[in-house]
């Protein structure tokens, strides 16, 4: 078998491939080149990449009924972990292939019910957000052609942080096209989590490149989530401060964004402070944890579970974002936090429980040995599976050497924890006292789609693939591995109806979609959990303004006014999508219980 000798030379005795020569190594061997054999034997069975029955993932029946487990969809762009920075740039997409690579290793791929090859983005996709000049910069520039463009790069921010290097425009497009397809998974209703660890570069602006970040996959991501879904929260345990998306959504009370950061005003990028929290119509929608070094696992969960608990109660969101920065672990390059891999993974599960459709992305992260074995514990909670403490056997064991191929290295009690317990009381009183001002949760107002909008969304319509994308059935354009795992195949007895009778008629798509065959997710709760109500099916104007961008110069008109029906359980779901516009309403009597309808603001949405 293959084995992989990286000799590891950093400043603190711990860094892992510090410069270009050995991350190029590590990509080849990844390929399957040959690769020199290790001289120090592993003392346990060979798993993981050798078949075998040790150390494999299984899945947690205690916890979740294997019948009832959610349906988890994997998005990996091929190539997007042999993107290469610079050389001693501390941001490497290599991590991801060693993210892959254990995942695999662990046989969590079977657990997992879709693994997509996304395709890249397009510039149409990647321009719904950031301005054409700045996408056309970056399509055009290369590190051959930067000195002529120097410029538009001092312009663009693309110095020091953010280095023009090579397929720089293909590695956006790869990153932010995973983010779309998953979102665009989630609104069609076909999945129930999402995973991208290759998206979440929360701090690139609407025309500048900032933090290692040049394309915001999360604002496409929940711009493309609005278009279904009423509320979306966004969540941030990243060490540094999701400014980029806190800057978009900053105006708008559809979108709540929530990030856990360390602040002392000069730590990068310096914003994020306790009192900021919206303007306008966004006021009170966004909310800041600002923490110190060293904060430990205990403090971090118990700030962080008070404060998300007390969110979702008081926003009730229909879909949530959770960018999964692994840069807020202990021991990291440009961290200095204690959180252990098992502490960052709770938060991600504490998350997973709400059960509301989740989008869950990566981050920072700069010890990459740390962020593959974080994420691949992440990826294991959100299966549903319990996965050993023993790595897998692959041919990236040299990176783990040192912490004897664990999974849970200790990582914490490196750095003093400089809160106490009253600085973080002090921080819980101040986000409950926002959430207080929000009066429940704000609805979306029923409105026609603006002249300029609609003939966007003309322009848009969904080929046969892409709309068998959507519903899960085909690629479009994104190649998916042959490993979905059937939901009834647990369920076997005598009222098993999962086939139809051949004198019955087939129901379309469990009954839930629109004319467009997307389903879209709105109205308020039932009685007994969230309710399903006929929402509104233009959502997509009020996504495109949630950004602060105004799409017509002309007034929408108004639309009539209509009720959702609620039902007892089960998630949000509505009738919307492009044809749903000049559909007529259904004119079943509704229940009069508040509770479990959706009331509808007649008047134009102004966000």
């Amino acid at each position: 078998m293959a084995r992989l000798v990286v000799i590891v030379v950093g400043d603190d005795g711990e860094d892992d491939v510090d410069d270009e020569e050995q991350d190029e190594v590590g990509v080849d061997a990844a390929n399957g080149d040959n690769a020199p054999t290790s001289a120090e034997k592993r003392p346990t069975t060979l798993f993981g990449m050798i078949t075998g029955s040790h150390g494999t993932a299984q899945p947690i029946t205690e916890r979740v009924n294997p019948h009832s487990r959610p349906i988890v969809s994997y998005y990996f762009p091929k190539g997007v972990g042999a993107q290469h920075y610079g050389q001693h740039h501390p941001m490497k997409p290599h991590r991801l292939t060693l993210t892959n690579t254990l995942v695999m290793g662990y046989g969590l791929d079977k657990q997992i019910h879709n693994w997509y090859n996304p395709r890249p983005a397009t510039q149409a996709e990647l321009e719904a957000y950031h301005d054409h000049d700045y996408i056309e910069f970056l399509s055009r520039v290369t590190p051959h052609n930067q000195g002529e463009m120097k410029q538009m790069i001092d312009r663009f921010n693309c110095v020091e942080d953010c280095p023009i290097f090579a397929d720089m425009y293909d590695f956006c497009k790869m990153y932010a096209g995973a983010s779309l397809a998953a979102a665009r998974k989630l609104c069609a209703g076909t999945t129930d989590i999402a995973i991208n660890w290759s998206g979440g570069l929360h701090h690139a602006k609407k025309a500048e490149a900032s933090g290692f970040c040049y394309v915001n996959d999360i604002v496409l991501g929940i711009l493309e989530l609005l278009r279904y879904h009423p509320r979306v929260l966004y969540i941030d345990i990243d060490i540094h401060h999701g400014d980029g998306v806190e800057f978009a959504f900053y105006h708008t009370d559809r979108v709540m964004t929530v990030s856990f950061h360390k602040y002392t005003g000069d730590f990068f990028p310096g914003t994020g402070k306790l009192d900021d929290n919206g303007t306008g119509l966004g006021k009170h929608f966004c909310l800041n944890v600002p923490l110190k070094d060293g904060i430990d696992d205990d403090m971090y969960l118990t700030i962080f579970k008070t404060v998300i608990d007390d969110t979702v109660t008081a926003f009730r969101p229909t879909a949530i974002v959770l960018q999964c920065g692994a840069d807020s672990l202990g021991c990291d390059r440009l961290g200095a936090f204690n959180l252990s891999i098992a502490a960052h993974g709770e938060c991600v599960n504490f998350v997973r429980k709400f059960n509301v459709p989740l989008l869950v992305v990566g981050g920072g992260g700069y010890t990459i040995k740390n962020v593959s074995r974080c994420w691949t514990y992440e990826t294991s909670v959100l299966v549903g599976a319990s996965v050993p403490d023993e790595l897998p056997r692959t041919i990236y064991d040299s990176f783990f050497r040192e912490t004897k191929w664990k999974l849970h290295p200790p990582l914490t009690g490196r750095v003093e924890n400089q809160n106490t317990p009253m600085s973080l009381q002090r921080i819980t009183l101040a986000v409950r006292n926002k959430l207080r001002y929000l009066q429940g949760a704000p609805s979306v107002a029923m409105q026609e789609i603006p002249p300029d909008l609609a003939g966007w969304l003309a322009d848009e319509e969904r080929s046969r693939e892409e709309k068998e994308e959507e519903n899960g059935t085909a690629h479009a354009g994104e190649s998916r591995d042959d490993r979905s795992i059937a939901r009834n195949e647990y369920f076997d007895g005598d009222k098993d109806h999962d086939t139809t009778e051949p004198d019955e008629p087939t129901p379309s798509a469990s009954g839930r979609r629109g004319a467009s065959g997307k389903r879209a997710r709105g109205g308020r709760r039932g009685r007994g959990g969230r309710g399903r109500g006929r929402g509104a099916s233009t959502t997509n104007a009020a996504a495109d303004s949630a950004a602060g961008e105004s799409s017509s110069g002309e007034e929408p008109s108004s639309a009539k006014t209509t009720r959702g029906r609620g039902r007892g359980r089960g998630r949000g779901r509505g009738r919307g999508g492009k044809a749903a516009a000049g559909k007529e309403r259904d004119t079943e009597t509704p229940p009069q219980d508040d509770s479990a309808s959706m009331d509808v603001d007649p008047e134009p949405l102004d966000v």
